[in-house]
């Protein structure tokens, strides 16, 4: 799902000029990022992951539901 999301923003943002330059911008910074991430992971500094949720675990509380019951 957050693969087509992009895909669609995309698409939508590559319609106007303005929009061409923020996804330039975006890709640029993300090779810079990447490029940065690969060599501290050279260097041996530890390089952050994503926590691991377990199954059947959420990442925030469902809100209306109360706790207590």
């Amino acid at each position: 799902m957050r693969k087509f999301f992009k895909f669609v923003m995309a698409r939508w943002l590559a319609r106007t000029p303005i929009g061409l330059a923020v996804l330039a911008a975006g890709w640029v910074l993300g090779r810079w990022r990447r490029r940065r991430v690969q060599q501290e992971g050279q260097r041996g500094t530890p390089v952050r992951e994503r926590p691991v949720r377990q199954e059947g675990q959420r990442s925030r509380p469902v809100r209306g539901r109360s706790r207590r019951r």
